[in-house]
C-alpha cells in the first residue's frame, strides 16, 4: 500500500477501535443487509484500490448506508437477528 493508503487504513482502524464502539449505534447498511459495515468496506476499498480510486466506491457505500438508515427509520423493526448472514427483522410485543 502507498503511504497515503497506509495512513487512511490506520485512521479507519483507529475509528473502528476507539470511536465506533462509543457512538451508540451500528452501521445501518450492515444492520439492514448484513455483511460488512461501512468502515470495513471502505477499509477494503482503500487496501485494494488505493485512496484516490476508492473515492467513488466509498461515496456509493455511504449512499447505500443512508438509504438503509432511511428504510430502517420508516419500519417498526426493533432489531435484527443475523442468521447465517441473512438479517431477520424482529420486534417484541409491548406489554
Amino acid at each position: 500500500m502507498s503511504p497515503l493508503a497506509t495512513a487512511a487504513d490506520r485512521l479507519i482502524a483507529a475509528y473502528q477501535r476507539r470511536l465506533s464502539p462509543r457512538k451508540g449505534w451500528s452501521c445501518a447498511h450492515r444492520v439492514a443487509h448484513g455483511g460488512d459495515s461501512c468502515s470495513v468496506a471502505v477499509r477494503g476499498f482503500v487496501a485494494r484500490r488505493g485512496v484516490v480510486r476508492s473515492v467513488v466506491p466509498t461515496a456509493l457505500q455511504f449512499l447505500a448506508c443512508y438509504r438503509a438508515a432511511a428504510m430502517l427509520a420508516q419500519s417498526d423493526v426493533s432489531g435484527v437477528c443475523c442468521c447465517g448472514g441473512i438479517p431477520i427483522p424482529f420486534r417484541f410485543p409491548l406489554r
